[in-house]
């Protein structure tokens, strides 16, 4: 008889339920992850408040960590150790199709495989007891770090793919507009780089930890007009860099308004609802300015965030606004869906 394990499903709008699920089983080159800790992205946020439509029920999840309980065959027991912790980059690459293989797997077609293989129910897994990955899939990590900030590195892997998209360099001027965990993310990041970071926030709570965290000017958006002052503050060109972390367009419009020539904006959000955004095919045409977007984190990306988390160059900590046991993922949404938090965590056993 198959062994069964707990998740957390999303049954209908605003509402969760602990389900039954069958226990997955490690096959050739796989392992079996005990899944400790999985954060509340933005997506399962939006499905929560039936924002985004999924077949439910729905049990998501793919910023999680956890520790190796069991090993397939094949699986290198030297690399791969019984209870070494792990964070996992859960979303699926073929390998095989057109931007795998130019080394884009974050674009890869089949990137959101549903994973969870019971019949009726959808979704990619991570708010469960266990997940089965391929080795491919894990980072094993040092046991000093916690699994609750291990979380962290699929969000932070997003942010390093919107860097390498941004590419600031020494002395460049970065605007990020959002201080949300996103734009916190990126905030970490660009002190990294040794810019000097403007941030367009309109909550004072969140300007404020901005500076603690290193930014070196807060702007409300609401009470100052922001194009006017990043030119003021860079001579009237706009930023080498705009990194846009709402889901706003009209915001996005901004973006491009804030941004220099020669420079990059980065459209890091989806947007909701999706709006078109006017642009000038003149002005695009003498500022040689590169708007793109930055989506999902790839392997290189991963890997990077990884390092920047267990080598501590960054420290997300103060990030992570609550921690709920998986018998109370129903409190776990409702404080994740507030304005005012960063990222909630859901714990297992």
């Amino acid at each position: 008889m198959s062994e069964k394990m707990k998740a957390v499903a999303i049954v209908e709008k605003k509402k969760v339920e602990l389900i039954n699920l069958t226990k997955p089983m490690p096959k050739s080159n796989q392992v079996l992850i005990k899944i400790k800790a999985c954060a509340l992205c933005t997506h399962e946020q939006r499905v929560y408040l039936g924002i985004s439509k999924m077949p439910l029920p729905f049990i998501g999840g793919h910023e999680i960590a956890g520790k190796i309980v069991q090993i397939g065959r094949d699986v290198d027991t030297q690399k791969y150790k019984i209870g070494s912790k792990v964070a996992v980059r859960i979303l699926y690459k073929c390998g095989s199709c057109y931007y795998c293989r130019h080394g884009k797997e974050n674009l890869c077609v089949e990137t959101n495989t549903l994973l969870v293989n019971e019949q009726g129910i959808s979704g990619i897994g991570g708010l469960s007891e266990y997940v089965v990955v391929d080795t491919s899939q894990i980072w094993v990590l040092p046991d000093d770090i916690s699994l609750e900030k291990a979380t962290l590195a699929e969000p932070v892997a997003c942010v390093v793919n919107s860097f390498e998209k941004g590419n600031p360099g020494l002395g460049d001027d970065v605007v990020i507009i959002g201080g949300g965990i996103m734009g916190m993310l990126h905030l970490l990041c660009a002190k990294l780089r040794g810019t000097r970071v403007i941030m367009l926030e309109p909550v004072q709570e969140r300007r404020k930890l901005a500076h603690e965290l290193g930014c070196d000017i807060t702007i409300d958006p609401m009470h100052t007009d922001p194009i006017r002052a990043v030119r003021n503050l860079t001579d009237g060109r706009g930023a080498e860099v705009v990194f846009n972390t709402t889901p706003i367009s009209a915001v996005a419009e901004q973006a491009v308004q804030l941004t220099g020539s020669m420079g990059r904006c980065i459209m890091f959000s989806s947007q909701h609802p999706d709006k078109p955004i006017n642009i000038s095919p003149n002005w695009l045409h003498y500022s040689e300015t590169v708007i793109t977007g930055a989506v999902s984190p790839s392997v290189r990306s991963f890997d990077a965030s990884v390092n920047l988390l267990t080598k501590n160059l960054i420290n997300p900590e103060k990030l992570i606004s609550g921690v709920f046991d998986y018998t109370e993922a129903g409190k776990a949404f409702e404080e994740a869906i507030k304005p005012d938090t960063f990222r909630i965590i859901v714990k297992f056993d």
